[in-house]
């Protein structure tokens, strides 16, 4: 199959984020565990005073959230939609004239790959699977990464909202959870002052989307891109902000370079290894401040983007989403969902739309009722 394309939107990003984000490298960037983003007052805020000292068990429920759900509504909602795709893989069977379905559209080629895994425990608070998500995904500091920081703040809440309410009546037994994802960490042509090709924002950029996240009701993504350094050395940073419980985080293997090269000459790799440390550090936050359960993103379009993805270990602390994250005609993005998020399965999945790249060529963009026909559905949209 033809790869998805990445190459050019690899080189425009790194080209439009190396000065803008040079100068805003922010504390930590020599690769120390620095300062966060501010978290809300104290009363309001999980781990402090009243709440469980780190390693202790934690005194009653989680903290609730707007959008969490129960155990129990959880698990029911797990089995409609097992349901769902078990009845259209039936149906699928037993007519005999029809046709193939096209990639990424065929429920009985999932069933058969293990959709949905059984998830070992749910949680009370968990955002899926009885939620979507609908993300705009960017970086303040550049237009050219993605909606987030292409529109002015109004204009991008305005356009935000505005997917949310179209993926809620084209699924409207499904509520809709709108999302701000920041590129928090952002990979660069560079080595900048910590010598990994990588910048991270300053701590009031990252406090400023967390309140714009909240000023729509909405969650935040932390999304960080590796560059040559190590997840480990990287994640402790963000450990204060992954405290609130609408805060959440994504990494993107394309820039998690190996052996020193700079990214954007090939595309990068997160082993399981590294992801299962991140679900574990999101376990442990998690644990220790009584929250509910973490949303985890991974990026993916090429196998070797996760080449051990059977080897990912699911925690009921952390809910997995393998992102469909490459660009170009509708085709081979269904093809690319197909054979790298399909082929693989982990928990729940997701699947990028990109209003530029995806467009270039003349295609349309894809509509939610598009992405719906989809087995397995995405829980996961984000717009770029």
């Amino acid at each position: 199959m033809q790869p998805i394309h990445h190459t050019s939107r690899v080189l425009a990003l790194l080209a439009a984020l190396a000065l803008p984000l040079a100068a805003a490298a922010c504390n930590g960037d020599n690769g120390g565990a620095g300062k966060t983003a501010k978290t809300d007052s104290a009363a309001a805020r999980p781990g402090a005073a009243g709440a469980a000292a780190p390693g202790a068990a934690p005194q009653g429920p989680p903290v609730k959230t707007a959008y969490g759900k129960t155990a129990a509504e959880s698990q029911q909602c797990f089995q409609r939609m097992q349901a769902r795709m078990d009845s259209a893989a039936n149906a699928q069977r037993a007519d005999s004239t029809a046709k193939k379905p096209r990639s990424g559209h065929d429920p009985a080629f999932a069933k058969e790959q293990g959709w949905y895994p059984k998830k070992g425990e749910f949680r009370d608070g968990d955002l899926l699977p009885c939620n979507r998500i609908v993300a705009y995904y960017g970086n303040p500091s550049s237009k050219k990464m993605g909606a987030l920081g292409e529109f002015r703040r109004e204009e991008m809440l305005r356009r935000l909202q505005g997917e949310v309410q179209k993926w809620a009546q084209a699924d409207p037994s499904t509520p809709v959870i709108p999302a701000l994802h920041l590129i928090a960490v952002v990979a660069q042509g560079a080595p900048g002052p910590s010598g990994h090709y990588r910048a991270q924002m300053r701590d009031a950029a990252v406090d400023s989307i967390h309140q714009m996240a909240k000023s729509i009701n909405g969650i935040l993504f932390i999304d960080v891109q590796v560059g040559t350094d190590d997840i480990r050395n990287i994640m402790p940073r963000f450990e204060n902000v992954l405290k609130n419980p609408d805060v959440h985080f994504a990494v993107d293997p394309e820039f998690y370079m190996r052996g020193g090269i700079v990214p954007g000459r090939k595309i990068g790799t997160m082993y399981a290894a590294d992801i299962n440390y991140v679900t574990d550090q999101l376990a442990r936050i998690v644990r220790e401040n009584n929250l509910p359960p973490k949303v985890l993103v991974i990026h993916r379009f090429t196998r070797n983007m996760v080449p051990d993805a059977q080897n990912i270990k699911l925690r009921p602390e952390v809910e997995f989403v393998m992102d469909m994250d490459g660009w170009g005609a509708p085709w081979l993005k269904f093809d690319s969902y197909h054979d790298y998020i399909v082929r693989h399965p982990v928990e729940f999945t997701g699947f990028k739309l990109f209003y530029h790249n995806d467009t270039k060529k003349g295609d349309p963009l894809l509509q939610p009722r598009d992405v719906l026909a989809m087995w397995p559905q995405p829980l996961y949209i984000q717009y770029q």
